[in-house]
């Protein structure tokens, strides 16, 4: 048997990849006081698996009732059908370390304050959290202090100050802090603030986004003015050209890739705490999380591509494969358990994270590998089938995980925080403020052997040198190579040719509908990404992760129409990257046209751009191996090279 036919026998299998292994090995097994490993990955899903449904005992459950829900976990895990976020396979049955990957600090106009929060990121990230920000309440540079008749530094010197405070932090041993900043567009400073990262390398550790409201969307679009009012008084302190503002953010977005936007009245639309604990100012590092200060969350994602059933006969577009849809409800309804379940078995960096998140108990269920499944039902992406498709299973998982927590909360009780809400009494009694976020999925993706979030497929084909004996290996998505060798189009030569960065647009014996099949991120226009997203956002009551694509030569017109047509949509939130904006070209296809490749520079974009196993970043210069990166942000401590993911 051939190397190809022993790939496609194991095509949709659920056995952990080489490349899986090697994740694994690195960051997420148990190793002993010498650093052997000492932890199988069936073993790491069973300590997982044990330690999370332990908690049914709490709510009185039988040990043979525990370990049945265990088994259920563990079920679930090992089939790579869902995988929680990393910090919770990392951490669970070992008594140490959070559980959870998103958290947002509160940041008090107070010297006391400030130090609070540098206090709290480092418990934080110390073991795996990433932390988001509002510098929103921060009164503005120059502005008096009357306790030292000083002047106050502004938000950017505390931002500064938090980016060197994460610096010096190794999560856990396995990763660097991860940080994203908010501010309102009605600040003072708003101008420092988006210009405040205009120079490649500084702030390298966080992501930055505006917050706008529909206010000002609408003033960008009559070129109107507004004002600016000083967080410390509520007094209004001068105005703004809105037209002038949304272009410095937009020229910001096409120069780097930052800022981006959040639309924080869409946001807090899905707020039903507010009238006790306020609006949400702030996201986790990755924007899909939105919380409320010291709220924290855990997220997980169910594996789409896991539950395509292959009819008997397929066409090119059509809709004779299918979705297991039973399974998937099942496997909905687990995962909402096991997330709850994950709030109870956490550990917590400070007294406060733990009584906010058990007040609210949110949790965040997203998916994975859409593009893997639309690939297999032989879907184009950027296609309005393919939005259909989409929004028809983030709605259905809604519904279901919606009914799960209802069902949850007649056996343990509503959150905490339900009393006070405004969720409707009688028919949204449930165990958990929010079900759903839409997370990029970094690494785990990788372990799943999958494509991450909703993202399309990056490449299909790529180069990586492997981390053990320096050879330079070529790689191939593994649903192009069935169907190039399917239908008669596979050579070594035309796999080479792609891993170096060739399009095949220009290949002349691929079909037509396989181009449009296989399509990849960088070749779906911006708005295309966009409806994508928008699409997910319909039934998501947390936000999403993505970024929008553009080409080296989009203008700035091109991408104020994205950001203008996300708001338009709906959307929580957008991020943009134009390929070849940044100095620092991390995630390439291949040799060939590294300027039309996203990239990703420490945490300078606020999506996570290494998305799936194609993505996988080649740095070979010192201390950090390629392919092994978990969550978070790593620097290579000789050359100052670095890369991040989230899950």
């Amino acid at each position: 048997m051939t190397t190809v036919e022993q790939k496609l026998l194991n095509l949709n299998n659920s056995s952990i990849t080489e490349q899986a292994k090697v994740i694994l090995e690195h960051r997420y097994l148990l190793k002993d006081d010498d650093n052997q490993v000492i932890e199988a990955p069936e073993e790491m899903f069973r300590r997982v698996a044990d330690a999370v449904a332990a908690v049914d005992s709490d709510y009185m459950k039988l040990p043979v009732e525990v370990d049945l829900t265990a088994q259920s976990f563990y079920d679930i895990m090992s089939s790579l059908e869902f995988v929680p976020n990393s910090p919770t396979l990392m951490n669970a049955g070992t008594e140490q370390g959070t559980l959870s990957a998103c958290f947002v600090l509160p940041l008090e106009d107070s010297m006391e304050g400030i130090m609070k929060a540098a206090h709290d990121t480092a418990m934080v990230q110390k073991f795996g959290g990433g932390t988001g920000f509002a510098l929103s309440s921060l009164r503005p540079r120059g502005d008096s202090i009357r306790s030292t008749h000083g002047i106050a530094c502004g938000p950017i010197e505390v931002l500064k100050t938090l980016s060197r405070v994460s610096s010096m932090i190794t999560q856990g041993g396995k990763r660097d802090g991860a940080n994203m900043a908010v501010m309102s567009i009605y600040h003072p400073d708003i101008l420092e603030f988006i210009e405040c990262k205009k120079v490649e390398g500084e702030i390298h550790n966080f992501n930055i986004s505006v917050g706008v409201d529909s206010n000002f969307m609408k003033a960008v679009e009559g070129n109107m003015d507004y004002n600016l009012i000083n967080p410390k008084n509520n007094q209004v302190e001068g105005s703004l050209n809105a037209r002038e503002v949304f272009s410095k953010i937009v020229d910001g977005a096409w120069n780097n890739g930052e800022p981006g936007m959040i639309f924080l009245d869409q946001v807090n639309k899905d707020n039903h705490v507010s009238e006790e604990y306020g609006e949400m100012v702030a996201t986790n590092p990755c924007g899909e999380q939105p919380l409320l200060g010291n709220e924290s969350c855990n997220l997980g994602s169910i594996n789409l591509a896991r539950f395509y059933i292959k009819a008997d006969k397929a066409s090119a577009f059509g809709w004779n494969d299918k979705v297991d849809w039973a399974h998937l409800e099942k496997v909905t309804r687990t995962s909402v358990h096991f997330l709850d379940n994950v709030i109870d078995a956490n550990h917590y960096a400070t007294p406060e994270i733990e009584e906010m998140t058990k007040s609210t108990r949110k949790i965040g269920l997203g998916i994975m590998g859409f593009a893997d499944l639309l690939i297999q039902m032989h879907i184009p992406y950027n296609s309005e089938t393919a939005r259909e498709l989409g929004a028809e299973i983030m709605s259905k998982v809604r519904e279901w995980a919606d009914d799960e927590s209802k069902e949850l909360a007649k056996v343990r009780g509503t959150f905490p925080a339900w009393d006070n809400s405004n969720y409707n009494k009688d028919t949204e009694a449930f165990r958990n403020h929010c079900r759903l976020t839409v997370a990029p999925t970094g690494t785990i993706s990788m372990i799943a052997d999958t494509s991450s979030g909703i993202e399309p497929t990056f490449a299909l084909a790529w180069k990586k040198q492997n981390i053990l004996d320096g050879k330079t290996l070529n790689y191939v998505n593994k649903y192009f190579e069935a169907d190039a060798v399917k239908y008669g189009y596979y050579s070594e030569d035309l796999m080479d040719y792609l891993a170096e960065g060739g399009s095949l647009e220009t290949v002349p014996d691929v079909p037509d509908w396989i181009k449009a099949v296989y399509t990849t991120a960088p070749d779906i226009s911006p708005e295309d990404h966009v409806l994508m997203q928008s699409a997910f956002q319909k039934s998501c009551d947390s936000g999403i992760s993505k970024t929008i694509n553009f080409a080296n030569s989009a203008t700035k017109q091109d991408v104020e129409d994205a950001y203008l047509l996300a708001w338009k949509e709906g959307c929580k939130g957008i991020t943009v990257y134009r390929a070849g904006s940044r100095f620092k070209e991390v995630l390439v296809k291949g040799n060939k046209e590294k300027a039309e490749q996203p990239a990703l520079d420490g945490f300078e974009l606020e999506e996570a751009a290494i998305k799936d196993s194609s993505n996988t970043p080649e740095h070979t210069c010192c201390e950090i191996p390629n392919v092994v990166f978990a969550d978070g942000c790593e620097t290579c401590k000789s050359c100052g090279w670095s890369a991040c993911v989230i899950s």
